[in-house]
């Protein structure tokens, strides 16, 4: 710690580092007018930089955080974001891409890393929040294998897939409805697996909770849960564990 602050020091009395630079670097953070205090240190701590929540932000206040995180990093993400708010992004930011479906903007460009997250849905409706998880996963430079629509309701069709979970290093499973999916790929996988509840189903669904109680509720071992309809967190997560 010390040697990096006296490194620092160093560079603003030589001059090659601006005293606010220094200030952003010794805090760990950088304030965006009276709004945002952006995590300047993230990448170093958890390998990936920061990730801008869109929902509830303008598009100006997107754009200023994503323009300084960027200066910093090869790539930045913003989650959540509507059709309409990426309209207004567009202008501001033209180098902007955009997957509608998941949801994600990306300004930069991924890193190249071996190693491969498999992906499974329990229905089309599901797939949303899947690609969410999907779009996470390259973002932070690693591939990604599909399968959508293999829910218990027709289970041959996920047993005739069985090779491909067998072969997996990494299960993201997403399922509403009864979000019995998870427990039947975790009995099959030798690998960890991650189950994402949906809001999808209706009734009793109650919104995704009827999923994710039936996924923490799993007999099968080496199973993890993330929230209902937290794509972005069971990508994030998958990608950390292929890091390791």
């Amino acid at each position: 710690m010390e040697e990096n602050l006296l490194q620092i020091l160093n560079q603003v009395s030589t001059g090659i580092c601006a005293p606010q630079d220094a200030l952003t670097q010794i805090l760990g953070y950088n304030s965006i007018g009276d709004f945002a205090k952006i995590d300047t240190d993230r990448a170093s701590r958890q390998g990936f930089p920061e990730v801008v929540l869109g929902l509830g932000k303008t598009a100006e206040q997107i754009s200023s955080i994503m323009q300084s995180l960027r200066a910093n990093h090869p790539i930045v993400i913003a989650t959540r974001i509507e059709p309409e708010v990426y309209r207004s992004l567009q202008f501001r930011l033209p180098q902007l891409q955009y997957n509608p479906l998941a949801r994600i903007a990306i300004l930069g460009t991924p890193p190249v890393r071996s190693g491969k997250v498999t992906i499974l849905t329990a229905g089309t409706a599901d797939i949303p929040i899947a690609e969410e998880a999907a779009i996470t996963v390259e973002c932070c430079g690693f591939g990604v294998e599909k399968l959508w629509d293999v829910g218990v309701a027709g289970i041959h069709r996920l047993l005739s897939h069985r090779e491909l979970i067998q072969n997996a290093k990494v299960l993201i499973v997403v399922a509403g409805m009864d979000g019995a999916l998870v427990s039947v790929v975790g009995g099959l996988a030798r690998c960890p697996v991650i189950g994402v509840p949906t809001s999808i189903g209706y009734g009793t669904s109650f919104g995704g909770i009827a999923a994710l109680l039936t996924m923490l509720n799993s007999c099968s071992a080496g199973v993890g849960i993330v929230n209902i309809d937290n794509g972005f967190g069971a990508g994030m997560l998958a990608a950390q564990i292929l890091g390791l």
